[in-house]
Protein backbone atom coordinates (compact mmCIF):
# COMPACT_ATOMS: atom_id res chain seq x y z
CA UNK A 1 0.00 0.00 0.00
CA UNK A 2 2.67 2.35 0.71
CA UNK A 3 3.93 1.85 -2.78
CA UNK A 4 1.18 3.10 -4.07
CA UNK A 5 1.45 6.14 -1.85
CA UNK A 6 4.84 6.98 -3.47
CA UNK A 7 5.39 10.75 -4.58
CA UNK A 8 6.24 9.36 -8.02
CA UNK A 9 2.86 7.91 -8.27
CA UNK A 10 0.99 10.96 -6.74
CA UNK A 11 2.85 12.89 -9.30
CA UNK A 12 1.50 11.04 -12.39
CA UNK A 13 -1.66 10.84 -10.72
CA UNK A 14 -1.81 14.55 -10.61
CA UNK A 15 -0.33 15.30 -13.99
CA UNK A 16 -2.96 12.89 -15.54
CA UNK A 17 -5.91 14.43 -14.03
CA UNK A 18 -4.26 17.77 -15.41
CA UNK A 19 -4.17 16.40 -19.41
CA UNK A 20 -7.58 15.30 -19.19
CA UNK A 21 -8.88 17.91 -17.58
CA UNK A 22 -6.69 19.89 -19.83
CA UNK A 23 -8.00 18.07 -23.45
CA UNK A 24 -11.84 18.37 -22.09
CA UNK A 25 -11.84 22.08 -22.01
CA UNK A 26 -10.09 22.22 -24.68
CA UNK A 27 -12.42 20.36 -26.97
CA UNK A 28 -15.07 21.59 -25.39
CA UNK A 29 -13.26 25.61 -26.41
CA UNK A 30 -12.15 24.32 -29.45
CA UNK A 31 -15.72 23.28 -30.92
CA UNK A 32 -17.57 19.89 -30.61
CA UNK A 33 -17.53 19.33 -34.75
CA UNK A 34 -14.09 17.82 -34.38
CA UNK A 35 -15.74 14.78 -32.39
CA UNK A 36 -17.93 13.67 -35.05
CA UNK A 37 -16.06 14.60 -38.29
CA UNK A 38 -13.04 13.30 -38.17
CA UNK A 39 -10.55 14.48 -41.08
CA UNK A 40 -7.28 13.12 -42.04
CA UNK A 41 -5.77 16.57 -40.08
CA UNK A 42 -7.99 15.88 -37.39
CA UNK A 43 -7.03 12.10 -36.86
CA UNK A 44 -3.68 13.06 -37.11
CA UNK A 45 -4.00 15.75 -34.65
CA UNK A 46 -5.34 13.75 -32.40
CA UNK A 47 -2.63 10.97 -32.75
CA UNK A 48 0.05 13.64 -31.79
CA UNK A 49 -1.95 15.02 -28.67
CA UNK A 50 -2.18 11.66 -27.55
CA UNK A 51 1.78 11.17 -27.63
CA UNK A 52 2.70 14.76 -26.60
CA UNK A 53 0.38 14.63 -23.21
CA UNK A 54 1.63 10.55 -22.56
CA UNK A 55 5.51 11.89 -21.41
CA UNK A 56 3.29 15.10 -19.49
CA UNK A 57 1.50 12.29 -17.52
CA UNK A 58 4.00 9.77 -16.73
CA UNK A 59 7.25 11.22 -16.59
CA UNK A 60 10.43 9.28 -17.01
CA UNK A 61 8.66 6.57 -15.36
CA UNK A 62 7.81 4.43 -18.12
CA UNK A 63 7.29 1.07 -16.48
CA UNK A 64 4.01 -1.19 -16.58
CA UNK A 65 2.81 0.12 -13.01
CA UNK A 66 3.91 4.03 -14.09
CA UNK A 67 1.13 3.46 -16.92
CA UNK A 68 -1.33 1.20 -15.22
CA UNK A 69 -1.34 4.47 -12.61
CA UNK A 70 -2.01 6.43 -15.09
CA UNK A 71 -5.06 5.12 -17.21
CA UNK A 72 -6.68 3.72 -13.70
CA UNK A 73 -6.88 7.30 -12.91
CA UNK A 74 -8.01 8.46 -16.65
CA UNK A 75 -10.94 5.73 -16.01
CA UNK A 76 -12.01 7.09 -12.72
CA UNK A 77 -11.79 10.46 -13.77
CA UNK A 78 -13.68 9.92 -16.91
CA UNK A 79 -15.95 7.35 -14.53
CA UNK A 80 -16.17 10.43 -12.07
CA UNK A 81 -16.96 13.10 -14.80
CA UNK A 82 -19.86 10.95 -16.20
CA UNK A 83 -21.48 10.09 -12.86
CA UNK A 84 -21.38 14.41 -12.42
CA UNK A 85 -23.03 14.45 -15.65
CA UNK A 86 -25.65 12.13 -15.26
CA UNK A 87 -26.06 13.19 -11.43
CA UNK A 88 -25.99 16.74 -12.23
CA UNK A 89 -27.78 17.77 -15.87
CA UNK A 90 -26.34 21.68 -15.34
CA UNK A 91 -22.72 20.26 -15.06
CA UNK A 92 -23.27 18.23 -17.92
CA UNK A 93 -24.55 21.48 -20.00
CA UNK A 94 -20.89 22.70 -18.80
CA UNK A 95 -19.47 20.09 -20.03
CA UNK A 96 -20.91 18.97 -23.50
CA UNK A 97 -22.80 22.05 -24.06
CA UNK A 98 -26.21 22.10 -25.88
CA UNK A 99 -27.67 21.33 -29.27
CA UNK A 100 -27.24 23.66 -31.65
CA UNK A 101 -30.32 24.31 -34.46
CA UNK A 102 -28.32 24.67 -37.73
CA UNK A 103 -31.97 24.47 -39.87
CA UNK A 104 -35.08 25.00 -39.64
CA UNK A 105 -37.77 24.51 -42.23
CA UNK A 106 -35.03 24.84 -45.06
CA UNK A 107 -33.12 27.56 -43.90
CA UNK A 108 -29.89 28.03 -42.51
CA UNK A 109 -29.38 30.09 -39.03
CA UNK A 110 -26.62 31.81 -39.83
CA UNK A 111 -26.00 32.77 -36.01
CA UNK A 112 -26.24 29.16 -35.15
CA UNK A 113 -23.55 28.15 -38.45
CA UNK A 114 -21.39 30.78 -36.98
CA UNK A 115 -21.26 29.93 -33.26
CA UNK A 116 -20.79 26.30 -34.42
CA UNK A 117 -17.81 27.26 -36.61
CA UNK A 118 -19.87 24.68 -39.56
CA UNK A 119 -20.28 25.95 -43.24
CA UNK A 120 -23.35 25.84 -45.19
CA UNK A 121 -21.07 23.16 -47.64
CA UNK A 122 -20.72 21.16 -43.96
CA UNK A 123 -23.89 20.99 -43.64
CA UNK A 124 -25.49 19.78 -47.02
CA UNK A 125 -22.79 17.18 -46.59
CA UNK A 126 -24.89 16.10 -43.68
CA UNK A 127 -28.47 16.28 -45.24
CA UNK A 128 -26.71 14.02 -48.40
CA UNK A 129 -25.77 11.58 -45.92
CA UNK A 130 -29.15 11.38 -44.67
CA UNK A 131 -30.72 10.97 -47.97
CA UNK A 132 -32.14 14.40 -48.40
CA UNK A 133 -31.47 16.34 -52.19
CA UNK A 134 -31.73 19.93 -50.87
CA UNK A 135 -32.01 22.31 -47.53
CA UNK A 136 -35.25 23.32 -48.34
CA UNK A 137 -36.58 19.41 -47.85
CA UNK A 138 -35.04 19.56 -44.31
CA UNK A 139 -37.16 20.27 -41.71
CA UNK A 140 -34.62 20.47 -38.46
CA UNK A 141 -31.16 20.02 -38.81
CA UNK A 142 -29.12 19.88 -35.51
CA UNK A 143 -25.62 19.73 -34.26
CA UNK A 144 -25.45 17.27 -31.42
CA UNK A 145 -23.79 18.13 -28.33
CA UNK A 146 -21.13 14.82 -29.62
CA UNK A 147 -20.71 17.05 -33.16
CA UNK A 148 -22.80 15.13 -34.87
CA UNK A 149 -25.69 16.11 -37.00
CA UNK A 150 -29.25 15.02 -36.92
CA UNK A 151 -31.30 15.81 -40.13
CA UNK A 152 -35.53 15.61 -40.31
CA UNK A 153 -36.94 16.40 -43.36
CA UNK A 154 -40.33 16.16 -45.60
CA UNK A 155 -39.91 13.15 -46.53
CA UNK A 156 -39.88 11.81 -43.38
CA UNK A 157 -42.87 13.22 -41.82
CA UNK A 158 -45.42 10.18 -42.15
CA UNK A 159 -48.73 10.67 -40.65
CA UNK A 160 -50.05 7.47 -39.03
CA UNK A 161 -53.52 6.41 -38.19
CA UNK A 162 -54.37 3.29 -36.78
CA UNK A 163 -56.57 1.24 -38.53
CA UNK A 164 -59.21 -1.05 -36.58
CA UNK A 165 -59.74 -4.31 -37.78
CA UNK A 166 -63.15 -4.57 -38.28
CA UNK A 167 -64.50 -8.24 -37.53
CA UNK A 168 -67.03 -9.46 -40.07
CA UNK A 169 -69.41 -11.85 -38.04
CA UNK A 170 -69.94 -14.26 -40.59
CA UNK A 171 -72.95 -16.36 -38.90
CA UNK A 172 -73.38 -19.95 -40.12
CA UNK A 173 -77.06 -20.49 -41.52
Amino acid sequence: MLELLDNNYVRIIGSTLAVYLFIVVAIRLFGKKELAQLSIVDLVFILLISNSVQNAMVGPDSSLSGGLVAATTLFLVNYLLKYLQYRFPRFGKIVEGDAIMLVYEGKYIDAHLKKARITQEEIMEAVREHGVASIEEVNLAIMEVDGSISVLSNKFQKKTTRKRKVRKNISKK
